[in-house]
């Protein structure tokens, strides 16, 4: 078991929720990860992550949504978590990387999206150029409203098993 899993398996359920919300963002989501400690090792941890993530209504998927910035920014409106304030602009370093032209359509394209679905873009935008994701954007700007939650938080799921894995890693 990892030392940062055994100290969190030991800490009080206020102190447990704090330590992993930087991970997801939905306090429902921490909480009931707490719930389910004892967690032995990083399968187990990825694996009860998404049975909660997946039993979580809309609300607590537009709270996670809400700790993390828009793609190009670094800070959120709702910023959860010091820690998930350093880990987004890591998450976005090769976006970050794209010519102006890309950024600029980029930005325009996320008033797009909040326009047309009332939140942010999110995408796992680990090891994606800002091209890779203008495209994904550019796509999805396409969806309805139904499908559109479904996959930002299909893609909240991949970031949140990104930040487990760096959070036990220590």
């Amino acid at each position: 078991m990892s030392e940062v899993l055994v100290r969190w398996n030991g800490l009080p359920p206020d102190e447990a929720v704090r330590e992993i919300l930087p991970c997801c963002g939905s306090r429902t989501w921490a909480t009931r990860m707490v719930s389910k400690r004892p967690i032995q090792d990083e399968v187990s941890l990825l694996a009860t992550s998404d049975v909660i993530w997946r039993s979580l209504g809309e609300t607590d998927w537009l709270e996670a949504f809400r700790s993390h910035p828009r793609i190009g920014e670094t800070c959120a409106e709702n910023t959860a978590t010091a820690q998930s304030s350093t880990w987004s602009p890591q998450e976005q370093q090769k976006a970050a990387m794209g010519d102006e032209a890309v950024k600029m359509a980029l930005m325009w394209g996320n008033r797009e999206y909040e326009q047309k679905f009332g939140r942010i873009f999110i995408v796992c935008a680990t090891g994606r150029s800002a091209i890779e994701i203008l495209e994904i954007l550019r796509r999805r700007l396409h969806n309805d409203e139904a499908t559109e939650l479904r996959q930002a938080a299909e893609e909240q799921r991949k970031i949140m098993h990104l930040r487990l894995k760096k959070w036990i890693a220590g």
